[in-house]
């Protein structure tokens, strides 16, 4: 099936091809220059951390829907090993087998392509089995460090936790900001929180999946139009699942990544930032959410932490 001439025309405003040049493989993360990442250092005043990364366990969020993104399988491959002899100090290692998109991670910019093109353009061909991702890997933005800002859709609505069929609207976004009480401006990460991680934390990791809240595809424009530098929340699959759209699947990771050029975090952790943000009255923090350099990879653990 071929994307609908709804989404070629929302493609069209947010298409960011070319815009830091033909040989750009970060896209929006251009936008997080010095003077913003000083700015968003300015915004500590407490020294608060909040981490938003779930623990990485065998029992994580992944239920086998994705075929291959299995859960963190943890394995002990040395126990007090004496590697030096007798009476030496002794050594533990450990190793783990994981989808790299398994649990709090980044979407790089090929983790989806669509008309046989990925960001900037370029071939979706250049993803391969043995190379990986040639251009635009998650090994390219080798910082990622801003100002980041909690738009909290589910406490502006009233709501401990959105419904599982709620999309969110650009309305929903700008209710969020208003309780903020700041704007979104360039260079941001946006935090987008619905609750539905509660039900995953409460043990129900399918219901967790499905059905789930999650971004509509007329979000893609307010981000480009306040040029965000990266989106992430709190779903398993970034936007409303089953999708708003009948048989349109994944259309906002296609407007996000391919077009637009602006990473995507999924299953983020953001109960505790919600806490900590309506205690302080204040929705922006220092964010530090640094990719693990796998080279040719399509996606990443995080690891993210909030200081306020």
């Amino acid at each position: 099936m071929s994307m609908p001439a709804e989404f070629h025309e929302i493609a069209k405003r947010v298409n960011n091809w070319g815009r830091w040049g033909s040989d750009d493989e970060i896209g929006t993360l251009n936008l997080i220059t010095d003077e913003v990442v000083r700015e968003a250092a300015a915004t500590v005043r407490t020294g608060r951390r909040v981490p938003l990364a779930l623990p990485l366990k065998e029992d994580g969020v992944q239920t086998g829907m994705i075929p291959g993104r299995v859960n963190p399988l943890h394995a002990m491959v040395q126990i007090n090993q004496e590697l030096f002899g007798p009476g030496t100090v002794a050594c533990s290692d450990d190793a783990v087998t994981m989808g790299l998109q398994a649990a709090t991670h980044w979407d790089a910019l090929t983790h989806v392509s669509h008309s046989g093109k990925i960001y900037n353009g370029r071939p979706a061909t250049t993803v391969t089995a043995h190379g990986g991702a040639e251009f635009s890997g998650i090994d390219k933005p080798r910082h990622i460090v801003s100002r980041g800002i909690l738009l909290d859709v589910a406490r502006a609505l009233g709501k401990d936790r959105l419904d599982g069929g709620h999309t969110v609207t650009p309305e929903d976004l700008e209710a969020a900001e208003e309780l903020a009480g700041t704007k979104v401006r360039a260079g941001d990460i946006v935090l987008v929180r619905t609750g539905q991680m509660q039900v995953y934390l409460a043990g129900d990791k399918h219901a967790y999946a499905f059905p789930s809240p999650g971004l509509s595809v007329r979000t893609p424009e307010w981000f480009h139009a306040r040029d965000v530098a990266a989106v992430a929340n709190d779903t398993l699959t970034f936007e409303i699942f089953p999708p708003e759209i009948e048989d349109l699947w994944l259309p906002v990771h296609a407007l996000d990544l391919v077009e637009m050029g602006m990473l995507q975090g999924q299953n983020w952790n953001l109960e505790e930032l919600s806490t900590a943000c309506g205690e302080l009255s204040r929705h922006t923090f220092l964010l530090s959410a640094m990719p693990e350099p796998f080279v040719g990879a399509t996606g990443t653990p995080v690891a993210p932490v909030a200081i306020l």
